[in-house]
C-alpha cells in the first residue's frame, strides 16, 4: 500500500513461453499487451472461466503506469520477464531465462505486479477502501474455489494465509447476514444455502468465482425453487390467512449461491450480474427435501407468518368503519338519529334476525322512539369469522356493514375513554329462541369477542 503496488501470483498452470506462430510474440506478451486476445471466444467451447473476451488483464495494464509481467514454464524450463510502461504503451524488451533447479522444482506459477495510474481514477495513493476491496477479492477467491473438484485451494493475503476452508466458512464472516442453516452441495458446479433475512431479499453469489453482488440468473433460480417449495408448506399453516405471495416469502430469505455456469454472460464489464438464463447454464441445481426441511425448520416459515399476520391486521385497519352522522348505501338500515352524533354512546344498534323481526322491532320504537335506537337485520347466519379466510371476512356484506353501522376500527382496544368513537355504544341481538336464533347470537357475539374482545368487558356495551 505505501508503494501503490499490487501483486498478484497463481501457482497453478503456467503459461507457455513461447513465440505465437500467427502474432510473432511470446504468448505472454500476446495474453497481457494485446488486446482481443482472450482465449474463450469460441461459444461452442463449454467453458466455466469468468473472462471470455480478454478484456481484463489488458485493462490492469492499460490503466497502470508499470506493468510487470513474470512466469514460469517448468515444462520447458524457462522463465519470462517482461515490463510494459506508461498505460501499455511502451512495452519492454520480454526477457527469458532458463529456469533454477530451485525454481524448476516449485514449478509453474504466473505473477503480475502493477502500480495503477492513480490520477487516471482520481486518486493520489492506494487508501484504505481501496486496500479494503482488494482484500475482499482475495477472501471470495478462497470462499469461491476452497474446494474445487475435491482440490484444497490455499489463498495467502500479504503472505498470511486466509482461514477460509468452504465456501460456508466464508459466509458466516460477513456482519449483518446470518450464516446458512440449510446447506447444500449439489453436483460438482453448485453450492446453496438459505437463511432467515431481516424483512428484505439479500443474497450472495458467485459464479465462476465472480462475486455477482447484484445477483442474477442464478440467485433467482434458487429463490423461485425456494419460495415455491415455502408457499406450498405455508398455505397449509396459514389456513383462514391472506394469500402468501411468491416475492413475499423472498423478501424474508437470504440466499447463498457458489455455481459454475457455462459461458457465463453477465449485464456489464464489471460483470455484477448474470444474465444467462437458466436453460444455459449447463447443469442443474435440484434442491432436496432434506435441504427443504431444514430451510422450513429455519425459522423462515414462522417470519413469513408474522409478517402475514400483520399484513392482514394492517388491511382490516384500513376497511373499519368511522364515526359519521349519516351512512348511506346500506339497505334496509333503519339508523337512529343519534348515531355518530354527540350522544352517540347512549345508542343502541338492534342487530334482528331477518325482516320479520326487524318489522316487530320498528313497531316497538314507534313507543319509544328512533332518536337513540337504530334496527339492522341480517339475511341469516352471520360469518363464523374465526373458521373464515382473510379474503372472505373481507368481501362478507354482512360483516362489512355491522362494521361500518357501529363504527368499529380493527386493531382498537375500546375501554371507556374511547368507546364514545363508536356510532353506537350498545349492541342489542334479537333473535327467536331457537336453535337457529341461539346460532345466530353466538355468531354475532363470536365476530365482535374474536375482533374487538375489550367491547365484551365494558358494562351494557352487549345487551339483551
Amino acid at each position: 500500500q505505501d508503494e501503490n503496488k499490487i501483486s498478484v501470483k497463481n501457482n497453478g498452470k503456467g503459461i507457455p513461453i513461447v513465440m505465437h506462430r500467427e502474432h510473432d510474440c511470446y504468448v505472454p506478451t500476446l495474453i497481457f499487451g494485446h488486446l482481443l486476445t482472450g482465449s474463450n471466444f469460441d461459444d461452442n467451447e463449454k467453458k466455466t472461466t469468468g473472462g471470455r473476451n480478454g478484456y481484463g488483464a489488458k485493462l490492469a495494464n492499460i490503466f497502470s503506469k508499470e506493468f510487470i509481467i513474470e512466469c514460469v514454464d517448468s515444462e520447458k524450463g524457462l522463465k519470462f520477464k517482461q515490463v510494459f510502461s506508461n498505460n501499455m504503451s511502451d512495452a519492454g524488451k520480454p526477457l527469458v531465462t532458463k529456469c533454477t533447479a530451485t525454481e524448476k522444482k516449485r514449478g509453474d506459477y504466473t505473477q503480475i505486479t502493477f502500480s495503477p495510474d492513480l490520477e487516471r481514477f482520481k486518486m493520489d495513493r492506494l487508501d484504505d477502501d481501496a486496500v479494503a476491496l482488494l482484500s475482499k477479492r482475495a477472501y471470495d477467491i478462497a470462499g469461491s474455489m476452497a474446494n474445487r473438484d475435491g482440490k484444497k485451494l490455499a489463498v495467502y493475503l500479504n503472505d498470511g494465509k486466509l482461514p477460509v476452508r468452504s465456501f460456508d466458512d466464508y459466509l458466516k464472516m460477513y456482519d449483518g447476514i446470518t450464516a446458512p442453516a440449510a446447506y447444500e452441495k449439489v453436483g460438482d458446479r453448485w453450492e446453496v444455502g438459505i437463511s432467515i433475512s431481516d424483512g428484505s431479499f439479500q443474497q450472495i453469489s458467485f459464479v465462476n468465482s465472480i462475486c455477482t453482488s447484484k445477483g442474477g440468473g442464478h440467485t433467482t433460480y434458487i429463490a423461485d425453487q425456494v419460495a415455491a417449495k415455502l408457499a406450498a408448506v405455508i398455505k397449509k399453516k396459514n389456513k383462514g390467512g391472506a394469500e402468501v405471495k411468491p416475492n413475499q416469502i423472498k423478501n424474508h430469505i437470504s440466499v447463498f449461491v457458489n455455481c459454475l455456469v457455462e459461458n457465463p454472460a453477465f449485464d456489464s464489464q464489471t460483470k455484477e450480474f448474470l444474465a444467462t438464463r437458466p436453460k444455459d447454464f449447463g447443469s442443474e441445481c435440484k434442491l432436496s427435501d432434506a435441504f427443504m426441511k431444514k430451510v422450513e425448520k429455519s425459522g423462515v416459515v414462522d417470519s413469513i407468518l408474522s409478517y402475514a399476520k400483520f399484513k392482514q391486521n394492517e388491511a382490516l385497519k384500513r376497511k373499519g368503519g368511522v364515526k359519521k352522522s349519516k351512512l348511506t348505501g346500506i339497505a334496509k338500515l333503519d339508523d337512529a338519529n343519534n348515531a355518530g352524533k354527540a350522544k352517540s354512546r347512549d345508542c343502541t344498534l338492534i342487530i334482528t334476525e331477518g325482516d320479520s323481526a326487524k318489522s316487530l322491532a320498528m313497531s316497538g320504537l314507534s313507543v319509544v322512539g328512533r332518536d337513540f335506537y337504530g334496527v339492522f337485520p341480517l339475511k341469516g347466519k352471520p360469518l363464523n369469522v374465526r373458521e373464515a379466510s382473510h379474503k372472505q371476512i373481507m368481501s362478507n356484506d354482512e360483516i362489512k356493514h355491522m362494521v361500518d353501522i357501529i363504527g368499529l376500527k380493527y386493531g382498537t382496544v375500546y375501554d371507556e375513554s374511547n368507546i364514545k368513537t363508536l356510532r353506537y355504544g350498545h349492541l342489542m341481538i334479537m333473535a327467536d329462541q331457537d336453535h337457529d336464533g341461539s346460532h345466530i347470537k353466538g355468531l354475532v357475539i363470536n365476530f365482535i369477542h374474536h375482533f374487538w374482545p375489550s367491547l365484551l368487558n365494558i358494562d351494557g356495551f352487549l345487551q339483551q
